[in-house]
């Protein structure tokens, strides 16, 4: 077992498969060893926007969520997550209505996990956007950059 993965056992965090993509496109691409990980959004496909149908504290769960299926990604493209050397950017789009004002405290569910994760490799660049509409209604759709082992 590997280390980031004995991490994740230690969490209680057992990876599901990598989702497909929800339409025409790649889940990620691999280039001069950065990994673009396509947007995802959490798994069980909630619809709705935050600041109407949802507390920030149910987005924040949502991110980490997300973030849950970004390493599946990551970990079904590399068969290790001991392959990410850091992660690099991470972007979030936030369908919320328009008076809310929390953006980057539901991203933080993100953010956070991907440092418990990894740690100081866990740390990123990141913007987060607040989006009118988003795919599929989801809450959140989050994409990520991150340099790899290749």
């Amino acid at each position: 077992m590997n280390s980031i993965e004995q991490r994740l056992e230690a969490m209680n965090i057992t990876l599901p498969a990598a989702s497909d993509p929800a339409a025409k496109y790649a889940n990620y691409v691999i280039v001069n060893g950065l990994m673009f990980v396509s947007g995802k959004g959490p798994r069980g496909n909630p619809k709705g926007k935050l600041g109407v149908d949802y507390t920030t504290e149910e987005g924040y769960e949502f991110a980490r969520q997300t973030g849950i299926e970004v390493l599946a990604v990551l970990k079904s493209a590399l068969g290790t997550l001991d392959k990410v050397k850091r992660a690099v950017k991470v972007q979030g789009f936030v369908n919320a209505d328009p008076d809310f004002e929390e953006h980057h405290k539901v991203l933080n569910g993100f953010s956070d996990l991907f440092m418990e994760v990894f740690e100081e490799r866990g740390s990123h660049a990141r913007s987060v956007f607040g989006a009118v509409s988003v795919r599929d209604n989801l809450p959140i759709i989050v994409d990520s950059i991150f340099e790899v082992v290749e």
